[in-house]
Formats: C-alpha cells, sequence, structure tokens
C-alpha cells in the first residue's frame, strides 16, 4: 500500500501570489501546460467572489467575528493533499480520482466545517494528480486550556490541605459559541494528530495508509521549492520591455537637460553680446562728452560773465551726460549679473548632466547584464517576445498574445491576417496554442484548432477560391517554415 499525503501550512500573509499559482494565472516550470485543461475546481464560491482570496475575505467578513483582526493572525490554512505518485496514476487509472476527490471533501467539510472550506482545485497538470484546499480557521466552543507551567504544579502539590489559598479573581465568561479565528484550535499538535490518523481511515478503500509516526521525513512547501528557482524566469519578456523602457527614459531625460543646456550658453552669449554693446555706447557717450567740453574750452569767451555762461552750459551738460553714463553702467551691471546667473545654471547643468550621465552608464551595465542572464538562462525568451509582436500583428489581442507565448490555450473568434494571401480569414471558436517543435529545440509552432497556422492559411485560401469556382492549386505537404517556425 502505498502513503496518504496530508500536508497543513499556515499562510503567513497576503494569499495573491498562492491564488494566482493554483488558478494557473501565472505558470511555473514544473506545470504542462497541455495538461491545464483538466485541473477542476472543487469549490463553489459564492456569488461575487472571483477567485480564492476573494473567497478568504468573503469568510472572514460574513463569519459574525466582533474581534479585529490582527496583523499577525493566520487567515488561512493551505492543506495539499494527495498520495503516493504510482498509487495516485492507480487511482487515476481505475477511474476513482473523482470519488477520490469526493471523499476529500466530505472529510475537509467534516473535519473543520463546510463553511471554512472556502477553495479547492485538482491539479492534473503536474507530475502527481493532487488537491490544493483552503481552510480559514473559525471556531466556535471554549478556548483551550493552556496546561500549567511544570513549576506552577509542583507549587500547586506543595501546599498542604489545610493550607489557606487565596481566592482567583472571577470575570464575565464570554459566549462560548461566538466565532472566533482562532488556528492554534484547528493546529494543536493533538489536533494534527488526529487529522493524519483520520484521514488515512478515510482512505484505506483506495489502497492508501498513514504514514510512519514520528519519522523524520520534512514536506518541503511549494513556496520553499519556487524560492530555490530563480526569479528572473517569470514573465521575462515583460521585464525585458521594462528594462528597456527605463534605460529609454534615462536617454531622453539626459537628451532634455543637453537642450538646456544649449540654451543656457545661448543666453550666456547674448548677454555677452549685450554687454559688449552697452560698453561700446558708453565709451562712445563719454568720448562725445570729451568733446563737447573741449569745444566749450576753445570758445572765445573770455570774461567772467562767458566763463559763467561757459560753466554753466559744461555744467548742464555733464549732468546730461552723468545721467545717460549711469543708467548704462546700471545696465551693464544687469547684464553682469544676468550672464553669472547664467554661467551658474551652465554648471549646475553640466554637473547634472555628468550625474546622469553616471547613473545611466551604470544603468546600462545592469540591464545589459540582466538581458545577457536572460538570455543564458532561458535562451527561449528573445523568440517568445518575437512571436508575440507576431501575433498582435495578425489579429490577436494584447491579453491572448501573452497567453500564447506562455504556453496557454486560447478560445479565438475572430479575424486573421495572411501576409501570404494578403487576405483575413475568420477563425470561430478555435483553439489556438504554441507546441514546441521537436526537430529544433529552441522552435515553436502556432497551432490552430491542431494544424499550423501557415496550413490552417492555405486551406482558408483554398475554400474560398473554390467558392468563387476556381480550381485550388496542388501543393506539396505543408511542413515546417522558415522564419517564426509556421
Amino acid at each position: 500500500m502505498g502513503y496518504v499525503v496530508f500536508h497543513l501550512d499556515k499562510s503567513p500573509g497576503n494569499e495573491s501570489a498562492m491564488t494566482d499559482h493554483i488558478e494557473r494565472k501565472v505558470i511555473h516550470p514544473n506545470v504542462d501546460p497541455k495538461r491545464i485543461h483538466l485541473n477542476k475546481e472543487l469549490v463553489e464560491f459564492p456569488d461575487g467572489v472571483k477567485d480564492r482570496t476573494e473567497a478568504i475575505q468573503h469568510r472572514l467578513d460574513t463569519a459574525g467575528l466582533k474581534r479585529q483582526i490582527g496583523k499577525n493572525q493566520v487567515k488561512v490554512i493551505r492543506v495539499m493533499i494527495s498520495g503516493s505518485p504510482e498509487d495516485m496514476k492507480r487511482i487515476e487509472g481505475e477511474g476513482k480520482l473523482d470519488d477520490w476527490c469526493r471523499d476529500n471533501m466530505d472529510y475537509l467539510k467534516k473535519a473543520f466545517g463546510e463553511d471554512n472550506l472556502v477553495a479547492a482545485t485538482l491539479h492534473m497538470d503536474e507530475t502527481t494528480p493532487h488537491i490544493h484546499a483552503s481552510i480559514v480557521p473559525i471556531v466556535t466552543g471554549e478556548r483551550r486550556q493552556k496546561k500549567p507551567r511544570k513549576k506552577q504544579q509542583e507549587d500547586n502539590q506543595a501546599l498542604k490541605p489545610n493550607e489557606e489559598q487565596k481566592p482567583k479573581r472571577t470575570y464575565k465568561k464570554k459566549d462560548p459559541n461566538r466565532p472566533r479565528l482562532c488556528v492554534d484550535d484547528v493546529m494543536a499538535r493533538e489536533k494534527l494528530i488526529e487529522y493524519q490518523d483520520t484521514y488515512a481511515e478515510a482512505m484505506v478503500k483506495y489502497g492508501l495508509e498513514r504514514g510512519v509516526k514520528g519519522s523524520d521525513a520534512r514536506h518541503i512547501t511549494l513556496t520553499e521549492h519556487y524560492r530555490n528557482q530563480t526569479i528572473e524566469s517569470n514573465n521575462l519578456q515583460i521585464n525585458i520591455k521594462q528594462l528597456l523602457a527605463v534605460e529609454e527614459a534615462k536617454r531622453q531625460r539626459i537628451e532634455e537637460l543637453k537642450q538646456k543646456e544649449q540654451e543656457a550658453k545661448l543666453k550666456s552669449i547674448q548677454a555677452e553680446e549685450q554687454k559688449q554693446q552697452k560698453e561700446s555706447e558708453l565709451k562712445k557717450t563719454e568720448e562725445s562728452l570729451d568733446q563737447v567740453k573741449g569745444q566749450l574750452k576753445t570758445e572765445e569767451f573770455k570774461n567772467k560773465a562767458a566763463d559763467v555762461g561757459s560753466n554753466i552750459i559744461e555744467g548742464i551738460g555733464s549732468l546730461v551726460g552723468t545721467s545717460k553714463v549711469k543708467r548704462q553702467q546700471q545696465e551693464i551691471e544687469s547684464l553682469k549679473q544676468e550672464k553669472y546667473e547664467l554661467q551658474q545654471d551652465i554648471e549646475g547643468l553640466t554637473q547634472t548632466i555628468s550625474r546622469e550621465r553616471s547613473e545611466r552608464q551604470q544603468e546600462t551595465m545592469r540591464l545589459k547584464a540582466e538581458i545577457h542572464k536572460i538570455h543564458d538562462w532561458l535562451p527561449d525568451t528573445p523568440t517568445l517576445i518575437k512571436w508575440g509582436e507576431y501575433c498582435q500583428k495578425i489579429g490577436f489581442s494584447n491579453a491572448q498574445a501573452k497567453d500564447l507565448i506562455n504556453m496557454r490555450l486560447v478560445q479565438f473568434s475572430g479575424e486573421l491576417y495572411s501576409s501570404e494571401h494578403n487576405q483575413r480569414f475568420t477563425a470561430t471558436d478555435a483553439e489556438v496554442r504554441f507546441d514546441r517543435g521537436t526537430e529544433k529545440p529552441t522552435g515553436f509552432r502556432l497551432l490552430l484548432n491542431g494544424v499550423s497556422l501557415t496550413q490552417w492559411f492555405r486551406q482558408k485560401y483554398d475554400e474560398f477560391r473554390e467558392a468563387l469556382g476556381i480550381k485550388p492549386k496542388q501543393r506539396p505537404e505543408v511542413g515546417r517554415s522558415k522564419g517564426l517556425g509556421i
């Protein structure tokens, strides 16, 4: 007889990642995409609940809990149910897998409460059939009494019968039937032993028995399993595009800074030209004043009255000239200040550009290392990106293209464009998927209803010509084409 597998694991917090794995929103390397359609949901979600994460929260919201749920409280227990691989294959081969699933659901409802069983999924797309179940640990009844410590037990035993004991304080007891969230009650040590015993009894009819009690064998959780794999393998085509987008944003930022530097330099040159122009005008003004003063001094006004008149005229000219000179000097000082500020801006921009260039070089080196690692570890990634772009080009939506290159089956209805025939052809409820070719390890084929897309296009074209009364041409057997491999 083989052994049962009944593993319970406390959830550490957010369940989004586990939900994505169980519901195959994210495909891990150990999953066979061709068998995903064989998976089954064994628990129906309430109205308005769309996935496992929402089902957990729905149970918590509707259970009638009075106390606020703490941040560190366990909200769900993950249960993984299976058996020895050869025995599970035997059960499947004998056609008893549905009965096995039904008995497992009955056991979980009886052991944990039907309302607490919020989700259960049968996975058939991995090596061994197994069930992922989710239990919200909501209980009623009296709380478990903690065992007194050894020292307290000894003190209690040491008390003589006639010794007076201090009366204990009494508190108002809470309603024992009030629902509460308590994983410790559900996963107490004696409870875990009871689960293993009773579950094994329920599975005896399938040729499965309990494992050895006290065994040192340790179950590796799914989280631990995937933690040992490289994180870079998740959604690589998206990561590459994001990395390239970051690099492009850096480049555009440097271009903007260069443009601002050029504008600042131009303003500085213009300010310098205006300064030189003002200085030239000041020099001409001073020369004109000197000339006027010289002419006034050479006038033939020798008498005192004439001298007085000359002094008055010179004074007037000096006042006028001085006012103009001061104004021009102020303009020059203003231009000098503007030039200084522009030079400061230029220095600041130069430093910013140097810093941005250094950061961009570091980021570029990091991106190149990331891309090199992706090409080295996952050489199919560039090919799959090209396939995704090709799928979008011929008529698939972005989401459908993403599903296809992740090896998911896509149901498609709509028009697809054939560049060979320069024509669109209609597909209705077609099953489309990628298939890794056998002729070349890194080759892929895009199959529509089991045939290559190229062959499907040609069949549609022949049907179109036949409808027009044109006899289709005889073609050799369709093989793998060059290019993208369709």
